[in-house]
């Protein structure tokens, strides 16, 4: 099953394909920086009925190198069987295209990505055939960025470090940099970074933070994508059947966003939060939070 982080964690690379290259050059390998990235098919499928899939396949021509075919896989957690399948993806990928192929996984769980980076060697112990050695990106790694200024220097790295740091102790103050540099940022580049870092903490408790973040200093409760994404938790509960709980997360981030912006919740506002049943209420008063100077003002028009 395909889950939010799992996508962040290999897509970030078709929007920003130079990321490769600076992630490489963390890890300690040089990779020249593209100056043109095709995105190819991801099936690798034989014409018998196996299908194998890539997460993400990429080639990246270079000024200095010949063009090199990177295959990205999002790793969650270890699996015996993912070194034999990708041993089989490098092989059919240089049969098929002729070029070079070069395979980075990336994880957010320190011990899957230990794992992910060991050389696996395929043939008789004497006489091994086959050694795969993936490049591996990972908590073990990436660098803990909480200093907006390390933020604005490589967004596209930064933003990636965040997610694979989903479970870092200094989470909060790494989602902070970034709130903090998007602020003067342009929708076109603010956002895909919400997207990604969103995707990227899934259900973890980090993703409650970024949402009160990207609230209080993004203001992106009263932007256009926030009202599309509350349409679709609107419609995907009601048809699940998940009303009730839908607006109980509204009323938690109302008063997440009031708390985070340091105002006092009297406990009869707190109660009549956590009392209505209405989503659009809720709604309008989730946006008039982030600008409110009390919490009765939520209330004011009503």
């Amino acid at each position: 099953m395909v889950v939010a982080p799992h996508e962040a964690m290999h897509r970030i690379f078709q929007e920003y394909p130079e990321l490769f290259s600076r992630v490489s050059e963390v890890l300690g390998v040089t990779f020249t920086s593209p100056i043109s990235t095709t995105l190819l098919p991801t099936d690798l499928t034989e014409t018998q009925p196996v299908e194998r899939r890539v997460d993400t396949l990429l080639r990246l021509e270079t000024e200095d190198d010949e063009p090199l075919l990177l295959a990205i896989e999002s790793q969650g957690e270890k699996d015996p069987r993912k070194p034999a399948s990708w041993t089989y993806y490098a092989a059919y990928l240089l049969a098929k295209y002729r070029l070079q192929p070069m395979l980075l996984v990336v994880c957010q769980d320190r011990a899957t990505a230990e794992w992910a980076a060991r050389p696996v060697s395929f043939g008789p112990r004497q006489w091994p055939l086959l050694t795969l050695r993936p490049l591996v990106a990972g908590p073990h790694n990436m660098p803990v960025m909480t200093n907006p200024a390390e933020v604005r220097k490589d967004l596209p790295l930064a933003t990636l470090a965040a997610i694979t740091h989903a479970k870092h102790q200094d989470i909060g103050a790494i989602l902070k940099a970034m709130t903090t540099v998007l602020q003067d940022q342009p929708d076109a580049v603010k956002n895909p970074v919400i997207e990604f870092i969103s995707q990227g903490l899934g259900k973890l408790p980090a993703a409650a933070q970024w949402r009160t973040l990207v609230a209080v200093d993004l203001s992106f409760y009263k932007s256009p994508l926030f009202e599309e994404v509350r349409d679709e938790a609107r419609t995907e509960g009601r048809t699940e059947g998940r009303t009730e709980g839908e607006t109980q997360r509204a009323a938690e981030d109302i008063l997440i966003v009031l708390t985070e912006r340091g105002i006092d919740v009297p406990e009869d506002a707190r109660e009549r939060i956590t009392g209505c049943s209405d989503p659009e209420t809720l709604n309008r008063w989730l946006r008039r939070a982030v600008t409110a100077s009390s919490a009765v003002e939520i209330f004011e028009a009503e």
